[in-house]
C-alpha cells in the first residue's frame, strides 16, 4: 500500500528509479479459478483442467493457466503501480517454474525508469519488473511492463457524495 496522502495508488511523481515495492496482498490459487479461467480463455490445454491427463506428464498434477498468473501478478500489484495509470504493454514475459493449484502467489515490483510522457502533459511514463513468487519464494514469473501515470494535479476525481441517501 502507498503512504500517497492522495489515497491508494501512486501518482508519476511518486515513483523513483531503484524503488522496490512488496505488495501487501497474495491470492491462494484454486482449482475453480484455473478451470474457469482456462474455459474462459478458450485454452484447450488439458494440462490446465484434466486431472488425468496432467497426472501423466512430468508435473503430476494440473497448473494454473500462464495467462491466469500473469493476470494474478499484474493483479497483485496494481494497488501500488498502476491504479492510477494505463498499461502500454508487457515484455519479456517470463515462467522460470510452475505455479499449481493451492499455491499461493505474492508479487514485489521494482522501478525501472521514469520520464515524462511526449504525447501526453498530463502523464508520465513508468516502467517496471514485477516478480511473482509463490508460498516457499520460488519465482513464477517475471515480466516488465511500461505504464502510463497521472500527474497528481491531473488525477481523475472520484465523486464524494455530500449526504448518503438511503434507498
Amino acid at each position: 500500500m502507498s503512504d500517497s496522502p492522495y489515497g491508494k495508488g501512486r501518482c508519476f511523481e511518486e515513483f523513483e528509479v531503484g524503488m522496490v515495492m512488496r505488495h501487501i496482498l497474495g491470492r491462494t490459487i484454486t482449482s475453480t479459478d484455473n478451470t474457469w479461467f482456462t474455459l474462459l480463455t478458450v485454452n484447450t490445454n488439458p494440462i490446465h483442467f484434466d486431472a488425468h491427463y496432467a497426472a501423466q506428464t512430468e508435473f503430476g498434477r494440473p497448473i494454473v493457466n500462464s495467462t491466469l498468473t500473469l493476470a494474478l501478478v499484474t493483479g497483485l500489484s496494481v494497488e501500488d503501480v498502476s491504479r492510477y495509470g494505463v498499461n502500454l504493454g508487457w515484455e519479456e514475459v517470463r515462467m522460470p517454474a510452475p505455479l499449481f493449484e493451492g499455491d499461493t502467489v505474492y508479487a514485489q515490483t521494482e522501478v525501472l525508469s521514469r520520464r515524462e510522457s511526449k504525447s501526453r502533459p498530463t502523464m508520465g511514463v513508468v516502467g517496471v519488473k514485477t516478480t511473482g513468487f509463490k508460498q516457499d519464494g520460488t519465482v513464477v514469473i517475471e515480466f516488465r511492463r511500461s505504464i502510463l501515470v497521472y500527474k497528481r494535479r491531473f488525477l481523475p476525481q472520484i465523486p464524494v457524495p455530500n449526504k448518503i441517501n438511503p434507498a
